[in-house]
């Protein structure tokens, strides 16, 4: 990949898991896999909302479905993403330290 499409490829990225909601989705997955209802019953917002996060994180590959029964089962399709996102908060809480 050349460099200009890397940093376009790292910034997509990031915009992907700059969206609280998304972040707030690939925590609740972190614990286990679950259910779009289940997915609303612990973020406290509407369907549509979060099938529409849902979608963008799956385009992103970084969740996957599975459909059981009448429901689809969403779970992560890349866990090593919470090294990144724990290397972001050792990050601040670097800066904070020093402030």
């Amino acid at each position: 990949m050349a460099e200009q499409e890397e940093i376009q490829a790292i910034s997509k990225f990031f915009k992907i898991i700059s969206d609280s909601t998304r972040l707030s989705i690939l925590y609740i997955l972190k614990e286990e896999k679950r259910s779009v209802s289940e997915i609303i019953n612990l973020t406290g917002m509407e369907q549509s909302a979060i099938s529409h996060q849902l979608r963008i994180l799956k385009d992103s590959r970084l969740v996957r479905s599975t459909r059981a029964g009448k429901s689809m089962i969403y779970q992560l399709d890349d866990e090593h993403i919470f090294d990144i996102l724990e290397q972001v908060k050792s990050h601040i809480n670097e800066r904070e330290a020093k402030q």
